[in-house]
């Protein structure tokens, strides 16, 4: 009887360890040769995002995440090194060489972020300009009015 008990705890055990072996390893860095940069550029701030082709993010970066603050974050400079640092990500992680840029807003950073990307040795496919137009919207709702 003792020795069916003493089966009974030692099973557990080895299922336990059957299952930590099965665990599996983290998955490498993707290799990305080309993708898209999309520059967001406001008067407050410039956000750059890194993506590959089909809009998977691979490196971000803002004026405001690499310590500019206030009004400082909606400057031209700030911009500029927003782009570099989430280009040197980008381009040592993923191996990215070429990208196509997508710019949105009409904030200071627009031509800094554009500027960035060829310093820091990325060739530059195309360039477009994304940012939404307001056309005074649809008409509103109701009977019109004589």
């Amino acid at each position: 009887m003792a020795e069916d008990i003493a089966k009974n705890q030692e099973a557990p055990v080895a299922e336990e360890q059957v299952v930590k072996t099965k665990a599996k390893g983290k998955k490498g860095k993707r290799v990305v040769t080309s993708g898209q940069v999309h520059v967001q550029a406001t008067f407050n701030n410039t956000i750059v995002t890194v993506t590959d082709k089909n809009g998977g993010a691979l490196a971000a970066s803002s004026a405001g995440a690499n310590g500019f603050r206030g009004s400082k974050k909606g400057t031209a400079y700030a911009a500029q090194i927003a782009a570099e640092k989430a280009l040197e990500i980008a381009k040592r992680e993923h191996g990215l060489n070429s990208v196509d840029i997508y710019v949105s807003g009409i904030g200071l950073g627009r031509d800094s972020a554009i500027r960035a990307v060829s310093s820091v040795g990325i060739k530059i496919d195309s360039i477009t300009d994304v940012t939404p137009i307001a056309h005074g919207g649809v008409r509103p709702k109701g009977e019109r009015k004589p």
